[in-house]
C-alpha cells in the first residue's frame, strides 16, 4: 500500500503535536506540508527534522494556510487534517469544502489518537471560547493542591513562535526565565502568573518530552495540570477536567471547534464572569450545558477584579489595553480592563486607532470588530515595537492594562498606568476546594 500525503492545518500548535503523535513514525503516511494561520510570521519556515524525527530527514515546510488549493494538487495530497482551535464551525466546514474540492480527504484527529498518558494524576482546565478565564481557574486550583502539601506542575498549550529545535521542553520556574527563552507577551500572560505563585510550568513542542520532563522535575512532582490554551483539548489522558464557559459569548460553546468537544469531555463546568453578564445569557449557556453535558458538575463564578491605583481611573480619559488574542480571534468585546474602566467610574475609553502603527493597525485591519480596545499584541519584536509606540501616541490621561502580566516590565511606557487583577470567586455550585479534596482521596494524594 501507498502511503497518504498529507497536509496538516494549524497554527503552530495542535498540528504540531498531531504530527508527533499520530504522523512522526507512522509509515503509512507522508506529511508533505503543514500550513499556517491565526498567528502572524510563523509561516515560511520549516518543521526541523530533529523534532520531525527519522522518517523527515529535510524537516517539513510550513506555509501559509491561503496557498492550500494550489498546495493540495501540487503535492498530490491525499487527506488534510484540521489542527487548531477556536474556530467557527462554518470555518472549519469551508475549509473542509476547500479541501474536497481539490480532492482530497478532510479529517479532524480526537483524543484517542493524541492523548498522552502521564505517571500522575492529571487535570485539565479548558475553556469553550478564548478569554472565557481558564487561566484564572488554573490559577486557584493551583494553590488549593499548593495549600494541601501538593507539588503542582503545570503544562501549557504550546506557543512555539521562535526556535523550535530550541523549545522542544521549556521549563519555567522564575521570571528571569522568561527572558531565557525569550518568550512573547502571549507567552509571558500564560507563564509569568504561575511562576508569581511558585508553582513550575512547562512548554514547548514535543509534549510527550514535556510529559516526561515535568513527571520527573527536580523539585518534585504530585499532580500534572494541564492548561489549555484557546479552546482546545487536553494533549493528556485527564482524570478530573474542568471547562470554562463564558456567558459574554451564550451559544458559542455549541458553535465553535474543539469548545463544544471540551465541553462535552468536561467533569466540571464553570460559568465565570456571571457578575457582568446577563441573567439571559448565564441561563442560556447553563441550558447548552445541560443538553450536552447533563452529568458535569455546574459551577457559577465571578472574574473578581482588583485594581492597583483607582485614583489613575476616576474621572480620566483611559486607554484600555487587554489581552491581544481575546480580543482578535477570541472576538471579545470587553475584557477585565474594560469592567475595571467601567467601574471605577472612568470619564471616557480613549479611542486608540487613530494613533495606531506598524503590525497593529494591521491587526485592526484584520480584526475590525476590536473596536476602542487596545490588544496587546507581542508575537516578536517588531509587535513590541509597535504596541508601546501605540500607547505612547494615543491621547489619553491614563492607561488600564488588562493582560495577565505587567505591561511596563516589558515596554517603556510614557504615562500613569494601573494593572487589573482578577480572580476566579464560585458563587453558586460547589467549591473548587470540596472537589479537588475528592480528587485529593481518590488519588491518594494527601500529605
Amino acid at each position: 500500500m501507498s502511503k497518504k500525503n498529507v497536509i496538516i492545518i494549524g497554527a503552530a500548535g495542535r498540528d504540531f503535536h498531531n504530527f508527533n503523535t499520530y504522523y512522526r513514525n507512522n509509515n503509512l503516511y507522508n506529511v508533505v506540508a503543514f500550513t499556517a494561520a491565526q498567528i502572524p510570521d510563523i509561516d515560511g519556515r520549516k518543521y526541523p527534522p530533529e523534532l520531525a524525527g527519522k522518517l523527515y530527514p529535510q524537516g517539513i515546510p510550513i506555509y501559509s494556510q491561503d496557498k492550500l488549493p494550489e498546495l493540495i494538487e501540487e503535492l498530490k495530497v491525499d487527506e488534510c487534517v484540521f489542527a487548531y482551535s477556536d474556530v467557527k464551525y462554518e470555518t472549519v466546514m469551508a475549509l473542509s469544502a476547500i479541501v474536497n474540492a481539490a480532492g482530497a480527504d478532510f479529517r479532524l484527529l480526537g483524543p484517542k489518537s493524541t492523548s498522552i498518558k502521564s505517571t500522575k494524576p492529571v487535570i485539565s482546565v479548558c475553556a469553550v471560547r478564548t478569554g472565557s478565564g481558564k487561566s484564572q481557574t488554573s490559577r486557584k486550583i493551583i494553590e488549593i493542591l499548593m495549600e494541601n502539601g501538593l507539588k503542582v506542575i503545570a503544562i501549557r498549550h504550546p506557543m512555539p513562535y521562535g526556535d523550535l529545535v530550541a523549545q522542544r521542553v521549556q521549563r519555567f520556574a522564575t521570571v528571569d526565565d522568561l527572558k531565557k527563552h525569550n518568550c512573547t507577551i502571549e507567552e509571558m500572560e500564560e507563564y509569568e502568573p504561575h511562576v508569581e505563585r511558585g508553582n513550575i510550568i512547562y512548554a514547548g513542542v514535543d509534549y510527550e518530552d514535556i510529559l516526561r520532563s515535568a513527571e520527573n522535575d527536580p523539585d518534585g512532582c504530585d499532580v500534572i495540570l494541564w492548561d489549555g490554551g484557546n479552546n482546545d483539548f487536553s494533549f493528556y489522558e485527564t482524570d478530573l477536567a474542568f471547562t470554562v464557559v463564558d456567558p459574554h459569548r451564550p451559544g458559542h460553546e455549541l458553535s465553535y471547534y474543539p469548545g463544544e468537544v471540551s465541553l462535552r469531555l468536561a467533569d466540571v463546568a464553570v460559568i465565570n464572569k456571571i457578575d457582568s453578564a446577563s441573567p439571559e445569557a448565564v441561563a442560556l449557556v447553563e441550558n447548552n450545558i445541560k443538553k450536552v453535558n447533563p452529568k458535569a458538575t455546574l459551577v457559577k463564578a465571578e472574574s473578581k477584579i482588583t485594581v492597583d491605583n483607582p485614583e489613575l481611573i476616576k474621572g480620566k480619559r483611559v486607554l484600555v489595553v487587554e489581552d491581544g488574542p481575546t480580543l482578535t480571534h477570541g472576538e471579545m468585546k470587553l475584557g477585565a480592563g474594560t469592567v475595571a474602566a467601567e467601574r471605577y467610574g472612568a470619564k471616557e475609553i480613549v479611542d486608540p486607532r487613530p494613533y495606531t502603527v506598524g503590525k497593529l493597525k494591521d491587526t485592526f485591519n484584520i480584526y475590525p470588530n476590536i473596536g476602542i480596545l487596545l490588544p496587546a499584541m507581542g508575537y516578536g519584536e517588531q509587535q513590541l515595537k509597535d504596541l508601546q509606540e501605540t500607547i505612547n501616541n494615543t491621547d489619553c490621561d491614563s492607561v488600564i492594562i488588562g493582560t495577565p502580566i505587567d505591561l511596563g516590565r516589558v515596554i517603556n511606557i510614557n504615562k500613569p498606568c494601573t494593572r487589573v487583577h482578577y480572580e476566579l470567586d464560585e458563587i453558586e455550585g460547589p467549591s473548587l476546594n470540596e472537589i479537588l479534596q475528592n480528587f485529593i482521596k481518590e488519588h491518594k494524594l494527601k500529605k
